[in-house]
């Protein structure tokens, strides 16, 4: 995890470098910040959502979409022994998920849908009924789940790509094949036991998520290695819109940072 810690040296020289811009933070605000109440729920998962998003559609669009055009290949049996592939973006998610929920940290985070390819993951009961209003106007969904006591928040979930819209029309257990660009395929689903969190909460939150998103993604270059019959593309600085290659986790992640950390570390800073 290596590649991780760079990612949070990085994150926390930045947020150094904007609370210098902004005149500093009093030292006897800053030794209680990380105790104080300082976000409701419902923000932290704004942030933590925007993150996601910025991730997942640069995975899908320049890793899997440009990927597939250099012959790279993604299956939902990834993980299978005589499958030599990579993740798609659903499952991508999926790895980030189960990354969490082995952190200390108590964030829940799926992927449904009123259509899915699992029936598994098919919405129903309150989020059914919340999950037809963010069709209507894209707008986030947030309440308080009574049987697991947990505050959830619902994001909607866009086909931003062509490579969600082809591999869903053709899978063989779709349940819906006429999916177009732009399109509320589901939403994700955020939950957390406390109604506000603390500086250091926050924080530990967005790096849960950010550790999810390094273990899922090195666990594709470690696949990679493991080839037998298909082309391994180079691994480096170089992402596959340039040819046959994939950029490290470390490039990858940096790219997540530069283009979804600067309105997050402006909220994190405002806090301060």
């Amino acid at each position: 995890m290596e590649n991780f810690k760079k990612l949070q040296i990085i994150t926390v020289l930045a947020l150094a470098l904007v609370l210098t811009a902004c005149g500093g933070v009093p030292e006897e605000k800053t030794a209680a910040a990380g105790e104080d109440k300082a976000f409701s729920v419902e923000e932290v998962l704004e942030m933590v959502a925007k993150e996601n998003d910025v991730t997942r559609t640069l995975y899908t669009k320049a890793i899997v979409g440009k990927g597939k055009k250099q012959g790279m290949k993604f299956d939902e049996d990834w993980r299978k022994d005589d499958v030599e592939a990579g993740p798609l973006p659903a499952l991508f998610l999926r790895g980030v998920a189960t990354s969490i929920r082995k952190s200390p940290v108590p964030l829940g985070l799926y992927l449904g849908s009123d259509y899915p390819v699992n029936a598994a993951n098919k919405f129903e009961g309150k989020q059914a009924e919340l999950f037809d209003e963010i069709k209507k106007d894209q707008k986030p969904q947030f309440f308080y789940d009574e049987d697991q006591k947990l505050h959830t928040a619902m994001f909607a979930d866009l086909a931003s790509a062509g490579a969600c819209v082809t591999c869903h029309n053709d899978h063989p257990q779709t349940a819906k094949s006429d999916w177009k660009l732009g399109d509320v395929m589901g939403a994700t689903t955020w939950q957390y036991p406390k109604d506000s969190l603390t500086y250091k909460e926050t924080v530990a939150v967005l790096n849960s998520y950010a550790q999810g998103t390094v273990d899922i993604y090195m666990e594709y270059l470690d696949e990679i290695d493991a080839f037998k019959e298909s082309e391994k593309p180079t691994i480096g600085d170089k992402w596959p819109a340039e040819g046959n290659y994939l950029p490290t986790a470390e490039v990858f992640l940096d790219s997540v940072r530069k283009l979804a950390s600067y309105e997050t570390m402006k909220q994190l800073v405002a806090a301060k």
